[in-house]
């Protein structure tokens, strides 16, 4: 129909002309003629990378191929219509779904889990009160801190799926592309702005990279997951170098840059990469559009084990992934030797807990305590209550799944401090429980082999009336080879296993000590496996009590200085109490 020798009125001519026969073929009961396949769209590079894979005699995975049939941002009808019917999504359609944020977690719980995108874990008042009542119209009462500073909402009925969304957008909240094969939350550190000791304030970075995420629709089209983060400096840790994307702020002279490290994923065993890239702040949104068009281009979608940004950096190496990230940019990227760099100042190991000053003349902000990362719907009130009376109506989350009240004047502190109080939280806790994580375990998610979160506060619980320490450590507690607790960069990491137990499986977790992040960075040791949780307490005592019988150094260095052997052997040696 596109010949040159018909002008356009005769081609639309034809084109009806054809329409028309097709039409009376259809009518008679005849087979219709083949319709030609959609030409893939130029503007669309997940279909472009899929049709490379294919070409070159690539199979694509189930998700692949549901991606490549209807993008899974135009669902919004399905969802509605599902609703509508009080069904939950099937097969595929569960997987689809996350895309906007809404996870079906049967058999663990019959009923969605909706996660937030909250850029740089920094909420209004406002917002935090409309999602307490959101909590209680639509969900199950309370809300899960998560390991992106990031917030999720449980026991969601599939009538209320539509509600949810709206909902959130009237509050000037999403939850697009929180889950599946997406850009998720983008953290920064959470005392951006507020920090004495701060190099920069990411706030606007995480800002404008969420924002870009987004309003550009082909960064959706990802072959796994991505994570972004941005460390300014201050005193609380973000975890940078867990995330695909880590930027951490250093001064070089009197210039404060980004560097950049590639690849981080600890739950494959795996750091971000330091790289001697650095790039200016207000850089850093072109660059991470780069990088993500490169990952969308070179990654796996063969394998979803092997999709993820870790898996191009070992096959290309990072020379190469460096060079296309310059061909996508029109440009090479600025390095520098990281001697050129002024030291960083030392973060506080639990510095997102207790009240601490702010940069600010006069001004302090509380971290509070949120056990295990779960507040109710009363809570939730009650800490935007908070935060509007005493500062300046900021609520800001943490990684360590907790929160921060920023901007509370030193003569406020103590009303504050009591209206926290009032609540049944705190702002105190012992080195046990300031660095206690837990993720949602099988009371919530289906992949989870533990009771994860109750274990979690039992555990402290048993640990405290035993043991005080001097020094903090962190124990986190995560129910499956996911990680989102993040195991293997604990001091003490727990991944939920089953144990038998005569005739029985019973909930426990694998114990594995010596994990660490930033300038501590370590993959935790396998040291015992399948120890069932009623005998966890007792070998985490005899560990810690040897350790603090030593008298010196850190928990890390004392597990680093002793063998596997040696170390599983001390978890024998101590019974249970009374």
């Amino acid at each position: 129909m596109s010949e040159p020798g018909f002008s356009p009125e005769q081609q639309d001519y034809l084109k009806g002309f054809m329409a028309g026969v097709e039409a009376r073929r259809g009518a008679l009961g005849l087979p219709l003629a083949p319709a030609e396949p959609a030409a893939a769209d130029p503007m669309d590079p997940q279909r472009a990378a899929q049709d490379a894979t294919i070409s070159a005699g690539g199979r694509l995975t189930p998700e692949e191929e549901a991606k490549r049939k209807k993008h899974p941002l135009d669902r919004w009808d399905e969802i509605a219509t599902t609703a509508a019917e009080g069904k939950f999504p099937r097969g595929i359609d569960v997987f689809l779904t996350k895309f906007h944020g809404l996870f079906h977690v049967t058999p663990a719980q019959n009923s969605f889990m909706c996660r937030l995108r909250i850029p740089g874990g920094i909420l209004s008042a406002h917002q935090l009160h409309g999602i307490a009542d959101i909590a209680h119209e639509l969900a199950g009462g309370y809300a899960d801190i998560t390991t992106r500073a990031n917030l999720q909402l449980r026991e969601i009925s599939a009538t209320a799926a539509p509600e949810m969304l709206m909902r959130l957008a009237e509050l000037g909240l999403t939850s697009r592309g929180a889950g599946a094969d997406n850009v998720r939350n983008v953290t920064g550190s959470p005392t951006a702005g507020i920090d004495p000791q701060e190099l920069i304030d990411t706030r606007p970075h995480a800002r404008a990279i969420h924002h870009h995420i987004l309003n550009h629709r082909d960064l959706y089209g990802l072959p796994r997951k991505f994570n972004i983060a941005f460390d300014g400096g201050g005193r609380v840790p973000v975890l940078e170098d867990t995330n695909d994307i880590a930027f951490t702020a250093v001064r070089a002279s009197n210039e404060i840059l980004y560097r950049l490290a590639l690849g981080g994923i600890t739950g494959h065993r795996d750091f971000a990469r330091t790289t001697s890239v650095v790039v200016a702040p207000s850089a850093t949104t072109r660059l991470c559009d780069a990088i993500l068009r490169v990952f969308i281009r070179e990654g796996d979608r063969t394998d979803r084990t092997k999709a993820r940004l870790k898996y191009v950096l070992d096959r290309l190496g990072m020379e190469r992934f460096l060079a296309l990230v310059e061909q996508e940019l029109g440009g090479p990227l600025t390095r520098m030797d990281s001697a050129a760099f002024t030291p960083a100042a030392p973060q506080l190991r639990h510095g997102h807990i207790g009240i601490h000053d702010q940069k600010q003349q006069g001004l302090h902000y509380i971290g509070v305590v949120c056990p295990v990362g779960r507040l109710d719907v009363a809570q939730l009130h009650g800490l935007a209550d908070i935060t509007t009376r005493f500062g300046s109506g900021t609520i800001r989350l943490t990684v360590w799944q907790n929160l921060l009240l920023s901007d509370i004047p030193a003569d406020r502190l103590d009303a504050a401090c009591a209206a926290i109080a009032a609540l049944g939280l705190g702002w105190q806790a012992s080195h046990v429980r300031g660095g206690l994580v837990a993720c949602t375990g099988n009371a919530g998610c289906k992949f989870a082999a533990s009771d994860t979160k109750g274990h979690a506060a039992a555990l402290a619980d048993w640990l405290e009336a035993r043991v005080t320490l001097d020094q903090p450590i962190n124990i986190h507690l995560t129910g499956c080879h996911h990680s989102c607790a993040q195991h293997f960069i604990a001091d003490i990491g727990l991944l939920g296993a089953k144990v038998e137990h005569g005739d029985e499986l019973i909930e426990g977790y694998d114990l594995h000590v010596g994990g660490g992040g930033g300038p501590h960075q370590a993959i935790g040791r396998l040291i015992r496996p399948a120890i069932a949780f009623a005998d966890l307490g007792p070998a985490i005592l005899a560990l810690l009590r040897a350790w603090q019988s030593d008298g010196a150094g850190s928990f890390q260095a004392w597990c680093a200085a002793r063998d596997d052997a040696a170390l599983a052997a001390l978890c024998h040696t101590e019974t249970i109490e009374a």
